[in-house]
């Protein structure tokens, strides 16, 4: 059998980021095409650069074109719970309580298959609606859950990252495993899933709270069996959690060092909120070379405090960070929405979060965290091309705001105009979403 090269060719204007605009300027971290041209081969960038250089190359290829529009690379969320779909905007007191009311009830119905299917199909509907293309997932305790949640994931050919929560203590028997089971059923699902096309496993112990020192060990034994999955859990998100944490481990230095304990802290390693973290505990962190999902939704609606980007992004001890949206702790799909409530929590604490610096914590800086900056995060030839078309005159505001300025000529233009996007979008704003270069949508609009 022959294989046949598909070649697709889209035109619009391009934004994506070739360093970090923490710590460089605009002009040496983003690039910026008004007229690009992209070159997509059988789901893979093949080319890209300015149309009037690149057309002559492919004068038969007739281009998809999105004028006045504004394509960046598909939108990555560290961390966010498929079960707690349905419970978002769930009104309570911060966050064990709300673990206690809603939380947990509502993930003990992924014990039925047939739930965990009709939900993950939703939220991955959501997530490509959104132009989130890529996401760190909490599947709930039961194996079903993954299961669901990776057909539904694999049949859409996304890269998603995904794993059952470990869980044998402080919670409601229903939802307990142990920690051996755990440890076995995290295995068979690794070995079932784990590099099966785009698709990678998280070994997911829930937190320190609701895991015993015996599953916490089975957890990194997993790492060690496996040291090219992903360790995805929660730290530091709440005053009460913390103390809980210092009485059931009381040997262990600080949270981070519960975690340090049982080999489950090292580079690939992605830890949900971090809000407060000593001096002591970013430093380690940093030299861990470990990541921190930042939720700011999911921190103001719960009254769990502010997260020190700033201290993060520091030269001395910098730490991996992009943005998440912790639905349903978190209150909104987009990742547009995310970084605006994220520049609002940055502005709280005296500092500034530019809309391309925004922007990079959901696309490069995330795919740098996950190491997965060789297949996604730009627009770099042989990268897969997985990307989001925005449209910056997408609702009545928008469009009043943005009238005539469309696409913007300048980087000084493309600031503004990308704050807009970040400040008043939302999912009518992610116009479209290709994976691997195929146009993918909601495939559900009624449930």
């Amino acid at each position: 059998m022959i294989n046949q090269t598909i070649l697709k060719a889209f035109r619009s204007a391009f934004l994506d980021f070739v360093g970090d605009p923490f710590y460089q300027t605009a002009e040496e971290s983003v690039r910026y095409i008004p007229d690009g041209l992209m070159i997509v081969e059988n789901g893979k960038i093949k080319a890209f650069g300015s149309y009037e250089h690149l057309q002559p190359q492919y004068p038969n290829l007739e281009p998809i074109s999105y004028p006045e529009k504004l394509i960046v690379p598909g939108l990555i969320d560290l961390h966010i719970h498929y079960p707690q779909t349905e419970m978002i905007a769930s009104d309570s007191n911060q966050l064990l309580d709300w673990l206690e009311k809603y939380t947990f009830l509502t993930e003990s119905k992924f014990k039925d298959p047939e739930y965990c299917r009709q939900i993950a199909e939703f939220f991955l509907d959501e997530l490509l609606g959104n132009g989130t293309t890529t996401a760190v997932v909490l599947a709930a305790v039961f194996p079903q859950s993954v299961d669901a949640f990776f057909e539904a994931a694999n049949a859409r050919n996304l890269r998603m990252i995904a794993g059952k929560v470990m869980m044998d203590r402080q919670a409601p028997e229903y939802l307990l495993d142990t920690a051996k089971s755990s440890y076995e059923d995290s295995q068979q699902l690794i070995e079932k899933w784990h590099k099966k096309d785009r698709l990678l496993y998280a070994v997911t112990p829930r937190f320190a709270i609701t895991s015993t020192p015996d599953q916490l060990q089975f957890a990194g034994k997993l790492l060690e069996e496996y040291p090219d999955v992903y360790l995805h859990t929660h730290l530091s998100e709440n005053l009460n959690e913390i103390k809980f944490v210092a009485e059931l481990f009381p040997d262990s230095l600080d949270y981070l060092q519960v975690y340090e304990r049982f080999g489950l802290v090292g580079k690939r390693s992605i830890f949900a909120h971090g809000i407060h973290l000593s001096d002591s505990e970013f430093q380690r962190l940093s030299e861990h070379d470990s990541t921190i999902a930042f939720c700011p939704t999911s921190n103001l609606f719960l009254g769990s405090g502010l997260f020190k980007l700033h201290q993060a992004k520091s030269r001395e001890y910098p730490v991996g960070v992009g943005l998440a949206t912790d639905v349903g702790g978190g209150t909104s799909f987009s990742l547009l929405q995310t970084a605006g409530e994220a520049y609002k929590v940055t502005h709280l604490q005296g500092q500034n979060l530019s809309g391309f610096q925004a922007l990079f914590l959901a696309t490069l800086g995330a795919a740098n965290a996950l190491s997965l900056d060789d297949k996604i995060g730009n627009f770099e030839p042989g990268k897969e091309a997985d990307f989001v078309v925005f449209d910056g005159q997408a609702t009545p505001v928008l469009n009043l705001r943005n009238r005539g300025k469309i696409p913007p000529k300048t980087l000084e233009e493309l600031a503004d105009f990308l704050l807009t996007l970040i400040m008043l979008g939302d999912d009518r704003a992610a116009s479209e979403t290709y994976i691997l270069g195929e146009r993918l949508g909601r495939k559900h609009q009624n449930y």
